[in-house]
């Protein structure tokens, strides 16, 4: 009869958000899908807890982005509104206002853009917007890079969320700065952190899972895949197989070999001499 198992078992492959417990680590983005049907099976696929919607874009479909939104609905996960393309402090708060009431939520992805070619967040109008809107009573979401001062002034405003980018959204690039999202990691160690923009791969998201990130954001990758609902299963297994690799204890990388097969104690054989 063989012993009982009695090493600890893993954390569930879930995390909490603003008091809300998540089934998945993995978030996914709603757009560029080849068809509504196809998005609502990637999304079922990956058993996201959170998808995320551009109220903005939504807005300039007209009765076709309120069809979407009951698309949206019926998918039985949290929605997460993002304020994509606002470019100022004041256009991300009007915007998240207005996608409170409409999809009544207080939870809200803050974009605040500073860049048009890299899309890469406005700091500074990123951390103001923040601190209106925790006032206001929203949960944010801020959409931010690996720097740390920035990190510190979205907590300081309310944030008890970080979403850092990998690379450029939509680039497919990985994991552009692993030293400073490691850093990130470190300095934080209370705080969930979420990959956001830039994961082109499965195994970007591997990576970022395994170096104890809490959760990733996808879309593109998902969304202008060849298969969509394959490529969301593929991930959804990458983020898993790297937060089990977290949880159970990575090896740490060495400059020199050393054998997984010591050498103490191996017998040595005397051979014959060689003759001719």
């Amino acid at each position: 009869m063989n012993a009982p198992d009695k090493r600890p078992a893993l954390a569930p492959n879930r995390f909490t958000a603003y008091g809300t417990e998540l089934t998945s680590r993995m978030l996914l983005g709603t757009a560029q899908y080849p068809s509504p049907q196809i998005m609502a099976e990637a999304v079922a696929v990956s058993k996201t807890g959170i998808v995320t919607v551009s109220l903005r874009r939504e807005q300039a479909r007209g009765r076709t982005g309120e069809r979407f939104l009951e698309l949206i609905r019926a998918l039985n996960v949290h929605v997460l509104p993002n304020t994509a393309g606002c470019r100022t402090a004041k256009e991300a708060v009007t915007t998240a206002q207005m996608a409170r009431e409409l999809l009544d939520t207080d939870w809200i992805k803050l974009e605040v853009i500073a860049n048009d070619d890299t899309l890469q967040p406005d700091l500074f109008g990123l951390v103001e917007a923040a601190a209106i809107l925790t006032r206001d009573g929203f949960k944010v979401f801020p959409y931010t890079t690996e720097d740390l001062g920035a990190a510190d002034r979205l907590l300081a405003a309310g944030c008890e969320i970080l979403m850092p980018w990998g690379a450029p959204i939509g680039s497919g690039r990985g994991l552009a700065n692993p030293y400073g999202l490691k850093t990130m990691r470190a300095y934080f160690p209370g705080t969930p952190l979420v990959i956001d923009a830039g994961v082109g791969a499965p195994s970007h998201a591997a990576a970022a899972m395994e170096m104890g990130y809490d959760a990733v954001l996808l879309n593109t990758a998902v969304a202008k895949a060849g298969d969509p609902v394959r490529m969301a299963a593929a991930f959804a297994a990458a983020i898993d197989a790297g937060r089990t690799a977290y949880e159970a204890g990575l090896m740490e990388p060495r400059d020199m070999a050393q054998p997984s097969t010591p050498v103490a104690g191996t017998p040595f054989f005397d051979l014959p001499p060689r003759t001719g």
